[in-house]
């Protein structure tokens, strides 16, 4: 059995001092593979000097909303000239995030368009990072028109409704550990109906420790089995046939090797 966590930030303080140890427990949990996700210009090119010391670990380079206000075009053409790098599989994460407002809304949707903009002339996928601003997402996303050939909303914490819209439009759709908390039954049903070639998993961490772990401060990629096991069961599977679905899902994304 192999897990791929599609969207961790292993560049981030509470992990990269200790980054070999959580890989070694990653690799023996059945996570085997990464993807660790920028945030701004420093650990977007932290997160390609990582992924090049690691077989199975990829990067995708992006602003945060929260940094919109501080993108300048020479930070746009320095994110189009790192994403040109081998181990970079991912525009992102990019979107808008309406609950802290740490960037005017207007910029954030300029910064998010941008990103589309270079996703589309790349041929890369996007991760989608939307917080109360569901309906505003998606219509920058259908703005953007056909050339986004790949789109994934991370850490969906949406309802089914929304799940709906996201997978007619031909999005993806990645859960955390969210989807374990008792609180979380909306996300559940959404859940429930996303196609297994259309979910992927994450930890996003260092956040969010999954149940039965939320109790560990720092989550890692070793606790992710938590998700897929819950997932699975959410779904009435076979554990290692879910693993295998989700696996092969998410290598065709973002164009892994087999």
């Amino acid at each position: 059995m192999e897990l791929i966590d599609t969207h961790c930030h292993l560049t981030f303080n509470d992990l990269a001092g200790d980054i070999d140890a959580v890989i070694e427990r990653s690799i023996a949990a059945g996570v085997t593979s990464w993807i660790t996700v920028g945030t701004d210009p420093g650990h977007n090119q932290k997160a390609i000097e990582l992924a090049k010391k690691y077989d199975n670990m990829y990067a995708a380079v992006g602003v945060h909303p929260h940094d919109a206000k501080d993108v300048t075009g020479q930070a746009i053409r320095q994110l189009h000239a790192l994403a040109q790098n081998k181990k970079v599989v991912a525009i992102g994460e990019t979107g808008l995030d309406f609950h802290y407002d740490h960037s005017p809304r207007d910029r954030q949707a300029e910064v998010f368009t941008s990103h589309l903009q270079l996703a589309g002339e790349l041929a890369l996928p996007v991760i989608i990072h939307s917080r109360e601003a569901f309906d505003q997402t998606m219509e920058i996303l259908h703005q953007s028109g056909p050339d986004l050939k790949k789109v994934v909303f991370h850490c969906f914490s949406g309802s089914p409704e929304q799940a709906k819209i996201v997978l007619d439009a031909g999005f993806y759709i990645s859960f955390t550990g969210v989807v374990t908390f008792k609180n979380a039954e909306k996300t559940r049903k959404a859940a429930e109906i996303v196609p297994l070639d259309r979910l992927m998993l994450e930890t996003d961490c260092p956040y969010m420790s999954p149940e039965p772990m939320r109790k560990q401060r720092i989550n890692e990629p070793a606790l992710m089995v938590h998700t897929a096991k819950f997932l699975a069961d959410l779904k009435g599977m076979d554990f290692e046939n879910f693993a295998a679905h989700v696996t092969t899902t998410s290598r065709d994304f973002f164009n892994l090797p087999f």
